[in-house]
């Protein structure tokens, strides 16, 4: 009686596993299951095990409907709905800003230095929180970014050596007709002070060593507490010009060619000159450009303010108070009115 039994069931399950196949045959090539039947098929798959699974499933494939099983029993210890706290809260917005900046600003910190300065700034962070932000804005860890120097990071760390030389021209009316003059002047580049060092119509080699000694002068040189000067690759500043600098402790730094950005600050000195001075005159004689430029040098110097520091003098006058309450408000003039500073007079 069993045997028979036994194989009448299996019979039956023989005929359902056929039904299944002909109806599966029927239907769309994926069906859509809703949460309940796949715990139904998961709780009696895991029952059948994967050999019995792979006889009759036909719905979906026997690891499918134990992956809905371990998903189950996970989903039954999952305590996370009776919590009553959010977890850690995230990093703030601002907080992430500045551990970038100060990765980007000093390219040798590692995590733990720059956990060490947030700390002095009273943030407190684990070095790897640190590298996590670091690395969603994609910057690399200190032994990478530091391997580069680049040009903007060797001028900011030279500031206060560093100077710029550069030529411009002028055409200035004489008797002879429109003769070209050429200007050479020096910037500092920490103060932005410049100075005129020669007006010329011909720089030959011996005027550029003339200029090179008068730069390196013990008592009124422009260059007696620089150590580099950036100068382009004219040939006006010849080897000459260059000797005598080596002489006086300052060495020149030729740049690449076709890069006017690396010595940004002398080019934009010379845009200045020409676009609110030389270019709104008509120049009569070397006397006239000489006064033209002086007169512009006291006021870029003195009197014009600079957006690259913070819209603010370069220098200052001890006789003259910016700012100052009071109603007498001065005005002076330069070539005549084309330069203008407005100012208090200190009482």
């Amino acid at each position: 009686m069993t045997g028979l039994v036994n194989q009448q069931l299996l019979l039956r399950n023989e005929y359902l596993a056929a039904e299944n196949r002909i109806r599966r045959a029927q239907l769309p090539k994926r069906l859509r299951l809703t949460d309940p039947q796949r715990c139904t098929l998961a709780e009696i798959g895991k029952r059948l095990g994967r050999k019995a699974l792979e006889q009759v499933a036909c719905v979906v494939k026997p690891d499918t409907i134990l992956g809905w099983y371990r998903r189950l029993i996970a989903h039954k210890f999952d305590g996370s709905r009776y919590r009553t706290y959010p977890g850690r809260p995230p990093i703030g917005h601002e907080l992430s800003e500045l551990v970038v900046r100060i990765a980007r600003e000093n390219p040798s910190w590692g995590y733990d230095r720059i956990v060490g300065a947030l700390s002095n700034l009273g943030q407190k962070l684990s070095d790897q929180t640190v590298g996590n932000i670091l690395r969603r804005h994609g910057i690399p860890p200190a032994r990478k970014r530091s391997g580069n120097t680049t040009w903007k990071d060797f001028i900011a760390a030279h500031m206060a050596v560093l100077t710029g030389a550069d030529f411009f021209t002028v055409e200035v009316l004489t008797w002879r007709g429109l003769v070209t003059y050429y200007v050479l002047f020096f910037l500092h580049l920490e103060t932005r002070r410049v100075s005129l060092a020669g007006i010329t119509q011909h720089p030959t080699e011996e005027w550029m060593a003339q200029m090179g000694r008068n730069a390196i002068d013990e008592t009124s040189g422009y260059l007696r507490q620089q150590r580099y000067v950036l100068h382009d690759r004219d040939t006006k500043f010849c080897k000459e010009f260059r000797e005598t600098l080596a002489a006086g402790g300052v060495k020149c730094l030729r740049l690449p060619a076709r890069s006017p950005n690396l010595n940004a600050f002398a080019e934009r000195w010379v845009r200045s000159v020409k676009e609110e001075c030389l270019s709104k005159l008509i120049l009569f004689g070397e006397g006239s450009l000489t006064r033209a430029l002086n007169q512009f040098q006291e006021h870029y110097l003195f009197e014009r303010n600079h957006q690259g520091r913070a819209n603010m003098l370069l220098f200052t006058r001890t006789d003259e108070l910016p700012g100052t309450p009071g109603p007498s408000i001065k005005s002076r003039e330069r070539i005549g009115g084309l330069l203008k500073y407005y100012y208090r007079r200190a009482a």
